[in-house]
């Protein structure tokens, strides 16, 4: 069994949820990344989100918001994706950036347009009464 690790970003506003789709993909994920040998979580989740989104995250107002693990969308059975999700203001203007294809705001009810880790997140966030 492998493990991707990943950081993730949780935007919410008006009760929805920031999403992206890369290029060539048909599935939207929480925006996010790999973290480079020798970063933090901090350093990592704010070099992908600037890569991706074109927005400064705040880091005096990042704050965990939870980890999720689930198969990984088009791996092999048994590859795993662990997603350590934050909470935080950010500067600048949203604009998809890099692989970025599109953005887009997600309700519960759109969470099978995201990968099986990103529905598992949805489903906690509607459970918290963050998004509707």
């Amino acid at each position: 069994m492998s493990l991707i690790d990943k950081l993730v970003w949780i935007h919410v506003k008006d009760k929805q949820v920031l999403c992206a789709r890369s290029h060539g993909k048909d599935i939207y994920y929480i925006p996010g990344g790999k973290r480079e040998e020798g970063e933090s979580d901090q350093q990592a989740l704010m070099r992908e989100i600037e890569e991706e989104l074109s927005v400064r995250l705040i880091p005096e107002s990042l704050k965990f918001a939870g980890q999720f693990k689930a198969q990984a969308h088009g791996k092999p059975e048994g590859t795993l994706v662990q997603m350590t999700c934050y909470f935080g203001d950010y500067e600048g203007t949203l604009a998809a950036n890099s692989e970025i294809e599109e953005l887009i705001w997600l309700k519960h009810k759109d969470k099978d347009k995201t990968a099986p880790v990103g529905q598992i997140i949805l489903d906690q966030l509607k459970k918290q009464n963050l998004i509707d």
